[in-house]
């Protein structure tokens, strides 16, 4: 880790539970499978397969200032992390087509109800 003695203590503290938030968000994944199709369960292995990468980018960073600045709130910035990504994005807009979301809603994905 690279920063001052005071700087890495507090990253190595914040670290450990980005890590542990990572943990928490694949549990809430693996547990939302064992409730689903055999086509949603790959849809959700392919999202921990997100999650994992990004877990591996960030705790790869060994800037203690990053995890200072940028992960210090924690927040729910591991599922906001997922939601950017556009392969999860892609992911949502397969499942809104198999299930018709997408011509019941129109491409407004802030509508509150089908179109008429």
């Amino acid at each position: 880790m690279i920063g001052t003695v005071n700087q890495i203590a507090w990253a190595v503290q914040i670290k450990s539970q980005v890590d542990a938030e990572f943990d928490r968000v694949r549990k809430v994944l693996e547990h939302a499978m064992r409730k689903q199709s055999p086509r949603d369960i790959s849809d959700i292995e392919s999202i921990i397969r997100i999650l994992e990468e990004k877990r591996a980018e960030v705790m790869g960073n060994e800037q203690a200032g990053y995890f200072i600045h940028d992960w210090q709130e924690l927040g729910n910035q591991v599922s906001r992390m997922i939601v950017a990504d556009p392969r999860y994005q892609a992911i949502k807009a397969s499942q809104a087509a198999r299930f018709g979301l997408g011509a019941a809603y129109g491409r407004d994905p802030d509508a509150k109800r089908p179109r008429q």
